[in-house]
């Protein structure tokens, strides 16, 4: 499917440390008028099913192919959906007005999960980030509506869920899940395929080979460990397949170094990194409002620019805690920085709200913070049961500190801060610098 007058979305800044002028890429594409498309829904059921994967898990397959990576993409693409956005971009013209327009983006997807219920699909945040509706395209060209299940910002992770009872036997009897390899015992040198909707023009595949692994690589808001590969990694490929050559997917595809002086370098999340993220959105179950847990931190993203100015970890710095509160008497202090929640990387106050969102009051949750120690930063290791947010006490004009995760993402430039609850609802208030 062809798009017209694509515009890049660019979601991380440049990359500190490496070429001046190269930028590090988000591989979505929009354009700045919706695509006119069908969708093709039905409520048949079949007996034929996808093959029943609850949950994910490092499997290997041995299965391979004489047609090389012909066959190995035919048995792939069964397992790769095309993932159409719609949203709304605000611009400024350069008078200084402000004018709204319709867009559609477009991105990639793996089918990784399913059961009674719903087919999940595993895609990257930034595909699905801020969109006001969602539609995917199976092997089979068929159109579904989808809806968002989750995400992680921190890690670019998200899934997407479809009936299982809209998908028509025909659709079913075409589409499968996908079989997920082992990224940890990938080589440096091996044959690496992606698989996605490069350009939005549908499901394409390009060849190369794994370049590097464990690549540190600094976006706008934190650093990730990813796959680095020559295998082409075009707009649209975001939450795309990267397969080995026995067609296990190994990566998701998520960005590449955008420069006229760079060629093939595009990179991958780790499917080790990304399973147990996608484990927790699928299995997640909606947190009724009275159950909804709250923590009690006025907090500011440490962004790598940010770490590397101030000399602080990279996460989510400590401007307050609130007294009484399930930080508080877990021992989080001001000045702490966040760095882990329940075991995994948290670097955004927009990540922390996501993690919280999966759990519900009187979970108990173990979160590392990096607190400074004659001018160290050692890791200290806090259990937090969770309050209730409707405990949380109300802000004041006065204070920042009202109970409640908060973010403050652009103190640093303007001097304000905005409070976040659980819901991601924002009210902004005025509290000052970066670290207050």
């Amino acid at each position: 499917m062809r798009k017209n007058n694509f515009l890049k979305i660019t979601t991380y800044a440049a990359v500190f440390g490496l070429i001046g002028g190269m930028s590090f890429e988000g591989t979505t594409y929009i354009s700045n008028k919706y695509i006119n498309k069908s969708s093709v829904e039905s409520s048949k059921t079949t007996s034929k099913s996808i093959e029943k994967t609850s949950t994910l898990s490092s499997t290997s397959t041995n299965t391979s192919s004489s047609d090389g990576v012909s066959g190995v993409s035919e048995s792939v693409l069964p397992s790769i959906v095309a993932i159409d956005v719609k949203t709304t971009q605000t611009s400024t013209d350069v008078f200084g007005r402000t004018y709204e327009q319709d867009a559609s983006g477009s991105g990639s997807g793996i089918i990784v999960a399913q059961d009674s219920k719903n087919v999940y699909i595993a895609t990257n945040n930034h595909v699905v980030a801020d969109t006001s509706s969602v539609s995917v395209t199976f092997n089979d060209k068929s159109v579904y509506s989808a809806t968002v299940k989750g995400t992680d910002s921190d890690s670019d992770l998200a899934v997407v869920e479809v009936p299982l009872s809209k998908l028509s036997a025909d659709t079913l009897s075409n589409i499968k899940v996908a079989t997920l390899g082992d990224s940890d015992k990938v080589k440096v040198g091996t044959q690496a395929i992606a698989i996605g909707n490069a350009l939005g023009y549908g499901t394409s595949v390009t060849v190369g080979y794994i370049s590097a692994k464990d690549r540190e690589v600094s976006g706008e808001d934190n650093t990730m460990k990813l796959l680095q590969t020559d295998a082409a990694i075009n707009p649209g490929n975001s939450g795309g397949a990267l397969v080995d050559s026995s067609g296990a997917v190994i990566g998701i595809n998520s960005s590449k170094y955008a420069d006229t002086s760079v060629e093939g370098m595009g990179f991958a999340i780790p499917i080790n990194t990304a399973i147990p993220i996608i484990n927790d959105i699928v299995k997640a179950k909606t947190v009724s409002e009275d159950e909804q847990a709250y923590l009690g931190i006025t907090g500011t993203n440490v962004t790598s620019e940010y770490a590397q100015y101030y000399n602080l970890p990279e996460g989510i710095y400590v401007s307050s805690v609130t007294s009484g509160s399930p930080a508080d008497k877990a021992g989080i202090k001001k000045g702490d920085v966040i760095v882990k929640y329940k075991g995994k990387d948290v670097t955004t106050m927009d990540g922390l709200q996501e993690k919280m969102a999966l759990c519900k009051a009187g979970d108990k949750v173990e979160i590392t913070v990096k607190r400074a120690d004659n001018g160290e930063y050692k890791s200290v290791t806090c259990n937090v049961t969770l309050g209730k947010k409707s405990d949380a006490p109300e802000s004041t004009d006065n204070s920042s500190d009202n109970g409640n995760s908060s973010s403050d993402s652009n103190s640093g430039q303007n001097g304000s801060s905005g409070q976040y609850d659980n819901n991601g609802q924002y009210g902004g208030n005025n509290n000052g610098s970066l670290f207050n």
